[in-house]
């Protein structure tokens, strides 16, 4: 039986595809270790969404042929897509895969094994692609699973490198994504996240559904309590939207508004399509359909020509904003975007001075977020049992991806996999912790 390995960088995308490419390795009888351990195979799922993530990408690759010589290395993914003439001289990759054929790697490496010539296979993802079909039964946790629906963006932003080794939007089929749900279901998960590289665009290219649509179907099926939804673009967000969607019971109420700038000019240059005027018009939108539901975002600091002022801009309208939680990126060169010409870049230095100042007031910001239900009760659905400083506690989400500590002590009989209604108590760590009284859901 032989052992393969994976590691998987970037994003929910690239998790759910590795995750779904070692099902395929365990139903044809290998054996999956840890990456750190000696394995016949080595398959490393790679990401370019940065500098620091390429350089990442070929640490691990040059790793895997450090732990065993005799192995094989696949690289496949992002950067194997954008940069593999980089890679083609790399002689500890035995295999080379972009963003394609990624449902068919164990019989690619199998072929390896029989003839062991090296294969590349990267096509050109700007040609008109069909959805590329991975399914899942059953992930490691067993509370919440990730759903890839959609691949590929048309959006083109200034500073994104993804339109380019993603290729064009393409939509997994409505079919498919309620039968792997109804399958994660049966086996007994709860809380399911939708995600793709530009989820709100899932549908346009089969003409007969949308996202909205695929969610009230999936809001249909027993036993399935929750559903989270993935990074959507403002723009998507309207009051036609929302009136349906509200009336979706296991949606959560956690939104992630991608945003970027919260600067016009900064805006206009990234090639987004909403101004700061539109974006907090959306904002008030959620927060009229959903009581103090949990915003979140990211923004990318130093941004080519980015001045004091514009910076000042993006500070100031995220305390407007009030998010819940920030995500907070230096901008990053990618070479082939049009943001890599922009003069000037910004410095090093004052990219990380910025960073550091709206990172500190987004961590401001979820404290205030947290204190808000600090005495409310809410249903969490606990997912694991851990150690903290030697003390055993159970962990879970709040359907507003809150983390909540429980310390597990005599009189709490939590069960990871089940939702139970918590009162909570006060701020800890990163979250809500509680007393001991609770119910069972």
């Amino acid at each position: 039986m032989k052992a393969v390995a994976f590691h998987t960088l970037g994003c929910k995308v690239n998790q759910y595809e590795t995750e779904a490419i070692t099902e395929q390795f365990l139903s044809k009888g290998y054996k999956v270790v840890e990456f750190n351990e000696i394995a016949d195979i080595y398959i490393i799922n790679t990401c370019t969404v940065t500098n620091i993530a390429d350089k990442k990408s070929r640490k691990i690759l040059a790793k895997a042929k450090k732990l065993n010589n005799e192995a094989i290395v696949v690289a496949i993914g992002c950067y194997v897509q954008i940069a593999h003439d980089k890679l083609e001289d790399a002689l500890y990759i035995d295999i080379l895969i972009g963003n394609t054929h990624k449902n068919e790697v164990v019989s690619i490496v199998e072929d390896y094994i029989k003839t062991h010539q090296r294969i590349e296979l990267i096509e050109n993802v700007q040609e008109d692609l069909i959805y590329e079909e991975l399914t899942i039964d059953m992930q490691h946790s067993k509370t919440r699973s990730t759903i890839k629906i959609q691949d590929g963006c048309n959006q083109y932003c200034t500073y994104c490198i993804i339109p380019y080794t993603r290729g064009k939007i393409r939509s997994r089929s409505f079919n498919a994504v309620i039968e792997e749900v109804t399958r994660l279901v049966v086996n007994d998960y709860k809380e399911i996240i939708l995600t793709g590289i530009h989820l709100g665009s899932y549908g346009k290219d089969l003409n007969d559904v949308t996202l909205i649509e695929l969610i009230e179907k999936l809001d249909k099926i027993k036993g399935l309590m929750r559903i989270r939804i993935g990074s959507l673009e403002p723009n998507f967000i309207t009051r036609e939207l929302l009136e349906r969607l509200s009336r979706c019971k296991t949606v959560c109420d956690h939104f992630h508004l991608s945003m970027q700038s919260g600067s016009d000019s900064v805006l206009n240059r990234m090639k987004r399509h909403y101004n700061t005027k539109e974006y907090y018009e959306k904002v008030l939108l959620l927060r009229e359909y959903y009581k103090n539901p949990s915003l979140t975002t990211d923004i990318i600091v130093g941004f080519p020509m980015e001045t004091r002022e514009e910076e000042n801009e993006t500070y100031e309208f995220v305390q407007k904003v009030e998010f819940a939680d920030l995500h907070v990126f230096k901008y990053s060169i990618r070479g082939g975007t049009k943001a890599a010409e922009m003069k000037p870049q910004i410095s090093g230095i004052l990219k990380s001075d910025r960073s550091k100042r709206l990172t500190k007031l987004g961590g401001k910001l979820r404290q205030e977020y947290l204190t808000c239900f600090i005495g409310l009760t809410k249903e969490v659905l606990f997912e694991e049992e851990t150690l903290i400083d030697g003390e055993p506690y159970y962990i879970g989400h709040t359907t507003n991806y809150i983390k909540v500590y429980v310390p597990k002590t005599s009189d709490l009989k939590i069960i990871v996999g089940e939702i139970f209604l918590i009162k909570l108590t006060k701020l800890y760590k990163d979250g809500l912790a509680t007393e001991r009284k609770l119910q069972f859901y």
